[in-house]
């Protein structure tokens, strides 16, 4: 069993309440370069952003309206950070014209050395949908079609072409190309439509909070899609998982949290590679940005070890 890769979706960028400590409301650069440091050198695969345009007064007060845009916020860790890969968790490209996504993602991609992984997902705020004239009712059939031309215009060719039913375009030169001859596309979502959309057109699955006893099937699923379609190409599987605290906790960090010796941690996370996991995005628990890079640096040394 090959051992499970490890990633980090970062604190301070996106402040929803679903998930954001207290002190990340009085947190800002500093923090955030400093934890993406930490998870670099403590070889984290990747550190990851979310991407929100505008959040309505309905949803601001569970949402938060802090939500750092991901191609700003990637590029600037970029420089920052050595080798760390730098994945959007999730990009509503359907917002955006496929060559302006494009453009955005190939300058970071070529900025940092190929380190980008394009994180991807439908989308479920309407107000942003309907504020930058996108159908919202049709966002899974707009999200298919911009993956499609995304991977035209990501491609290695200077001059890209695609036609579509929303999208079209060609004779149209794009430089900087990406690094990486062929980018990473995962796809975010535990729907149905979503799986589906996953198995058939993305290099990896970033599924959104499933229960463990739920991805098994889940993942079966991908891999019967993927093999019907006869798609060859492999696939990385993830999951998120619970929260982790490294040790005994002397503070109450929550029922759902996982705590305790790194032995045991390791043994519980390991269960996720033998259902055919592939990277798990963890996150900590944590009072402070200090006692979260001091949870990150634990985890490297005396969990991360043991994931095989």
């Amino acid at each position: 069993m090959a051992p499970l890769v490890y990633g980090i979706q970062l604190p301070v960028q996106s402040q929803s309440t679903m998930y954001a400590e207290a002190w990340e409301a009085g947190a800002g650069v500093e923090e955030l370069v400093a934890i993406a440091r930490a998870a670099d050198r403590g070889g984290f695969d990747y550190v990851a952003c979310c991407d929100h345009v505008a959040i309505p007064h309905r949803l601001a007060d569970a949402m938060s309206t802090t939500w750092y845009d991901p191609v700003a916020t990637l590029a600037y860790l970029a420089a920052a950070t050595e080798r760390v890969r730098l994945l959007s968790h999730v990009a509503i490209v359907g917002l955006r014209h496929p060559l302006v996504s494009a453009k955005q993602y190939a300058t970071l991609d070529h900025l940092s050395g190929g380190r980008l992984v394009l994180g991807v997902g439908a989308g479920h705020v309407q107000e942003e949908f309907e504020a930058l004239g996108v159908d919202f009712a049709r966002r899974g059939a707009v999200l298919d079609e911009t993956l499609d031309a995304l991977k035209a215009a990501l491609g290695p060719e200077e001059f890209p072409e695609y036609k579509g039913e929303l999208f079209a375009f060609e004779g149209l030169g794009q430089k900087p190309r990406p690094a990486q001859r062929r980018v990473p596309v995962w796809v975010g979502g535990s729907s149905a439509p979503a799986v589906r959309r996953a198995a058939l057109k993305g290099d990896g699955w970033l599924p959104q909070g499933d229960p463990r006893d739920k991805l098994p099937e889940k993942i079966a699923t991908l891999r019967r899609l993927r093999a019907e379609a006869g798609i060859e190409d492999p696939l990385t599987v993830g999951a998120i998982a619970e929260p982790l605290y490294v040790g005994t906790p002397a503070w109450e960090v929550g029922r759902r949290t996982l705590s305790g010796a790194p032995d045991a941690l390791a043994e519980s996370l390991r269960a996720y590679a033998a259902m055919g996991v592939d990277q798990i995005q963890v996150r900590f628990r944590s009072r402070s940005s200090a006692e979260l890079i001091d949870q990150i640096a634990a985890f490297a040394a005396d969990v991360a070890t043991q994931l095989t």
